[in-house]
């Protein structure tokens, strides 16, 4: 598998094998609606599909390991019967649901919210694997990361925790450029926080690591203006050519069309603004 520079913008369709995602537009584990998606995903421009069988929505529990393996293997058969070659993302905490995509369908991307916490093999099968590895920041585990937002500085502290987990990956042996780093906005964070990672996401950008953002339809979005995840669209959109200005370089999107037009609009000319 060739993997996409994770250092030009890049726009990663969620597509979500699960009946309990917060956003019901990304919602589905059946055959047909998991191709609709993907299809639409790669006719829109999408360049990675992000691919989870477990909801990591505020207040979930997890599934167990054998309903997410069975979500995520109908998933990826799905998305390579629709494209042979689109980069895979893998969203889970997982390292047995890692080794079983990569014996079964080669090498991926993987996605973890824990940043390597929830499972003490992560790094080292990511390493032995040589695998690129998003590491997102996050306390606690779904059900309880929203009582857990008390910081001294949120940018400080996410930032830090974040590089201290790249350095670890490092050590193992997995390369700079195969690290991306995700604030993990709605995680563990105040809408407030959340703001104030995005104004200062150079922060986290500042250490030479390529930076994913997940913003989209989020309650940080939609709560403050009171409108539903249908609605916030138009606000995804305008937060996602902040994120891009602020040198992220994965969207990690429910709208695909949408995400590609704001990266056209970026490389154009308004990233030299």
């Amino acid at each position: 598998m060739i993997f996409p520079d994770f250092y030009t913008p890049q726009v990663m369709a969620i597509i979500n094998v699960t009946d309990d995602s917060f956003y019901s537009g990304s919602r589905g584990v059946d055959a047909a609606g998991i191709e609709g998606r993907v299809t639409l995903a790669v006719e829109s421009g999408a360049t990675i599909l992000d691919i989870g069988g477990c909801s990591t929505r505020p207040g979930s529990e997890s599934v167990p390991v054998e309903v997410e393996w069975q979500r995520v293997e109908r998933g990826i058969t799905i998305a390579r019967k629709v494209s042979a070659d689109i980069a895979i993302s893998v969203d889970t905490f997982r390292s047995e649901i890692v080794s079983r995509v990569v014996d079964k369908f080669g090498a991926v991307i993987v996605n973890d919210i824990s940043a390597g916490e929830a499972d003490d093999c992560m790094f080292d099968t990511v390493a032995k694997l040589g695998l690129p590895y998003i590491a997102m920041h996050m306390r606690g585990r779904p059900t309880t990361m929203q009582s857990l937002t008390e910081y001294d500085d949120i940018v400080e502290e996410v930032s830090e925790y974040l590089f201290s987990r790249a350095e670890a990956l490092e050590k193992l042996g997995v390369k700079r450029e195969n690290i991306i780093l995700d604030p993990g906005f709605g995680f563990a964070k105040s809408v407030e926080q959340n703001y104030s990672l995005l104004a200062n996401l150079d922060k986290i950008t500042s250490r030479g690591y390529a930076v994913l953002v997940g913003l989209s339809r989020k309650s940080m979005i939609y709560k403050p203006l009171g409108i539903t995840p249908e609605e916030s669209l138009a606000v995804t959109s305008a937060l996602n050519l902040q994120a891009l200005r602020g040198g992220a370089t994965i969207l990690r999107v429910h709208d695909v069309k949408d995400a590609v037009q704001i990266v056209s609009i970026y490389d154009k000319g308004f990233k030299h603004i």
